[in-house]
């Protein structure tokens, strides 16, 4: 893929990764900061998708492209990322960078979980 259609990137949404703040007593509590706030396609997975997916992680719900970030090239930091759109919550498990090209990245994720 060489390129990415603005018009198939019709949902604003942000990416947010963990970081651990001090609350009013000074305790150490999880907070989530905006990595990015980017223009995504959110796709549920077909039944069929579902079962090649499975072999991935059994729980991937959705598959979200975005157009590459620096920000998805480290595996482990990815694991940890969440996508907010309208008040749901998408849980990343993986990016794969389409075709290797740094154009585009599949966000391989499920929703509802990791909504801290």
């Amino acid at each position: 893929m060489s390129s990415i259609s603005a018009g198939h990137l019709c949902h604003r949404v942000r990416i947010q990764l963990p970081t651990v703040a001090k609350d009013v007593l000074g305790a150490p509590t999880q907070i989530w900061t905006d990595v990015a706030i980017v223009w995504a396609d959110i796709q549920p997975i077909s039944g069929r998708e579902a079962r090649i997916a499975d072999r991935i992680a059994s729980v991937v719900t959705h598959q979200i492209t975005v157009r590459h970030r620096s920000e998805f090239n480290d595996p482990k930091s990815v694991a940890q990322m969440r996508v907010l759109y309208r008040g749901r919550v998408f849980a990343i498990h993986n990016a794969l960078n389409e075709d290797e090209a740094n154009v585009s990245v599949i966000l391989l994720a499920s929703e509802g979980v990791n909504n801290g």
